[in-house]
């Protein structure tokens, strides 16, 4: 098992990965705890001053005018993990929870939030455990950090609440943290409000996506290539010069990459052939610029991401000189921005991809493919269906591309009156790339079905690199041409072979790595 070492400068994309889907062991670095005692004493000779100071001797939100006594203040940090972890719906993804209690051991460790060294050992030593709290869908606007769900991981420090432990079952938190020998914790002045005020839960599912999209836009390339191939397009709007004088670097990325799936083939540039046609469809000439559009987008977005990596977000902060300040870094519009960018940019690389599987099914557009598909039209249906299902899926992404950080209710009294619903824009994006994942697995099913039907008809040769697509696709039990069977286990395997990397896997052992 891989060791993630948490320090004071932050942490990589890839240790949230490692964490929050390979089970990495998470340990502190000897500057993080010296970093974390030295913030501590600062917050402890703040709260001996009779000076009111936020968060560590007054309410929260609207609340905070009230000055607390000190006999109430270690009540004030428990009322407020109990009181915020008001979360509802269903329980979010493991991983999620995961990725969200590791980025706020990540902010503590910064030595900002002037939490205790004891609290920052055992958060890692829960995350060690396998346990996980149950967070729920709802209760977080993005601003003032996730607030319920990061209150639900505090709760579980506490030995409160329900968790779910490493055999994936749910019980009492308290019990799952004495089997594993862990004490809960005793939170202290400044401690519940720095556990509950971070962007993590967003930031978490971010990065998550962009290890997904990063993925799938790379398989996409290759389903558009297939698709190209098996429609007798013409590879030369693939050439490196014409990419060149539009110089966006996820196009001409996009177009090398096709380009390299589709060497060797005697299927491309028949498109003036026994149907001429003087350009290929857009699906399928401006595939590169869609996808490329794209590929930058998660540039873009992978350039907030590490930059929230690096930060320290928690209200109030204790600065390098020792002043504790308060501040508005909780507010989660830059990472809601970038979710939602996309959300928009994974509903248009679905939406190309559909066009392309509709014009391989249409006997009227695909130059001499059979309708459909089928093995004997009209007695078969062939995969008429499976566009259908792939049609709604698409539609359900154009829905889920509408922004959710344009919208804000004001909470907390009006205290907090712009909120960047951050958590909305990361839970629907996490649909959509769901949902991107099989619309790519029917584009890849429709056009390695129609590569062999070409080959067949014609003679002529498949690219090497499709020919180990279609062979890789057929081992993983997605059966080739033939009469109407039931489908949908198909489109499954088809669907747990791009999501498991089969596309590239084959695709690579001819070609090298693609980009």
């Amino acid at each position: 098992m891989h060791t993630v070492v948490v320090g004071t400068a932050g942490v990589t994309a890839a240790d949230v990965i490692d964490v929050a889907r390979g089970a990495g062991r998470v340990e502190l670095d000897e500057g993080a705890v010296r970093a974390l005692a030295d913030a501590r004493e600062v917050i402890e000779a703040l709260a001996a001053k009779p000076e009111p100071v936020y968060g560590v001797s007054t309410g929260f939100g609207a609340l905070a005018t009230r000055h607390i006594s000190p006999d109430l203040r270690a009540q004030l940090q428990r009322n407020i993990v109990r009181s915020h972890a008001a979360g509802m719906g269903p329980a979010v993804e493991r991983e999620v929870v995961r990725a969200l209690m590791f980025l706020r051991l990540k902010t503590v460790c910064s030595g900002r939030t002037g939490v205790r060294p004891e609290v920052a050992r055992t958060m890692a030593d829960v995350l060690n455990a396998g346990i996980t709290p149950v967070v729920h869908e709802f209760g977080s606007l993005g601003c003032s950090g996730d607030l319920a769900p990061l209150s639900h991981c505090a709760l579980t420090l506490m030995g409160e609440g329900d968790a779910e432990g490493p055999d994936g079952v749910v019980g009492p938190a308290g019990e799952l943290l004495a089997a594993h020998g862990i004490s809960p914790v005793e939170l202290r002045e400044k401690e519940g409000l720095a556990l509950l005020n971070g962007t993590d839960g967003m930031l978490g599912m971010l990065v998550m996506a962009l290890d997904d999209l990063e993925r799938v836009y790379r398989s996409a390339d290759v389903t558009a290539a297939l698709s190209l191939e098996a429609l007798l397009g013409t590879d030369k709007v693939l050439a490196p010069e014409l990419h060149a004088i539009r110089p966006h670097p996820g196009q001409g990325v996009s177009a090398r990459n096709m380009l390299r799936v589709l060497a060797g083939s005697q299927l491309t540039g028949h498109h003036q052939d026994d149907a001429p046609r003087v350009q290929d469809a857009y699906s399928v000439r401006c595939a590169p610029q869609v996808a490329g559009a794209g590929r930058d987008t998660l540039a873009y977005a992978r350039t907030v991401a590490e930059r929230e990596l690096a930060a320290a977000v928690d209200n109030p902060v204790v600065l390098a000189d020792g002043r504790v300040e308060s501040n508005g870094n909780f507010h989660g519009a830059p990472v809601a921005y970038v979710l939602d960018f996309l959300a928009i940019a994974a509903a248009d690389l679905g939406s190309i991809a559909e066009r392309r599987t509709d014009r391989l099914l249409d006997k009227n557009r695909s130059h001499g493919l059979p309708p459909f598909l089928a093995e004997d039209a009209g007695v078969d249906s062939g995969l008429m269906i499976a566009q259908y299902t792939q049609a709604a899926l698409v539609s359900e992404m154009k829905r889920l591309a509408v922004p959710a950080s344009v919208d804000s209710i004001p909470s907390s009294a009006m205290q907090e009156d712009h909120v960047s619903m951050g958590w909305s824009a990361a839970r629907k994006l996490r649909t959509a790339v769901d949902s991107l994942h099989r619309i790519v697995a029917v584009e890849l099913y429709a056009a390695t079905r129609a590569i062999e039907l070409r080959t067949e008809a014609t003679g002529l040769e498949a690219a090497p690199a499709s020919r180990a697509v279609i062979d890789a696709v057929r081992a993983a039990g997605v059966q080739g041409p033939g009469p109407d069977r039931f489908l949908s286990p198909d489109l499954a395997s088809a669907d747990a072979f791009v999501r498991r990397g089969g596309v590239l896997d084959a695709v690579e052992k001819v070609v090298g790595p693609l980009a």
